[in-house]
């Protein structure tokens, strides 16, 4: 099956039946499923808190690079994490 191509303005939104969470116990955040969970890394979770169905890719970096000034360019991070968890079905394209 080919891969969607992925705009700047496509908006991602966490799946049906996945949810993403802060994990007490774990103390990461988590992204829950029927068939287990997936213990996020600090960026990992920084940017799946951003992915809400409404912000667009674009507006997502925008956002994790005013919140995380001395990282610099957080751009093709966020697209190889997006698309890792597209690849992943973490995540749908609205």
């Amino acid at each position: 099956m080919a891969c969607k191509e992925i705009f700047v303005a496509d908006i991602p939104n966490v799946r049906r039946g996945f949810r993403f969470q802060w994990e007490p116990a774990q103390q990461s955040h988590v992204l829950l499923y029927p068939e287990g969970m997936v213990k996020l890394n600090a960026s990992a979770g920084a940017i799946l808190a951003e992915v809400d169905g409404v912000q667009s890719k674009q507006e997502i970096i925008a956002s994790l690079e005013s919140k995380f000034p001395e990282a610099g360019s957080l751009s093709g991070d966020v697209e190889q994490f997006l698309a890792d968890a597209t690849n992943q079905h973490w995540i749908e394209w609205l």
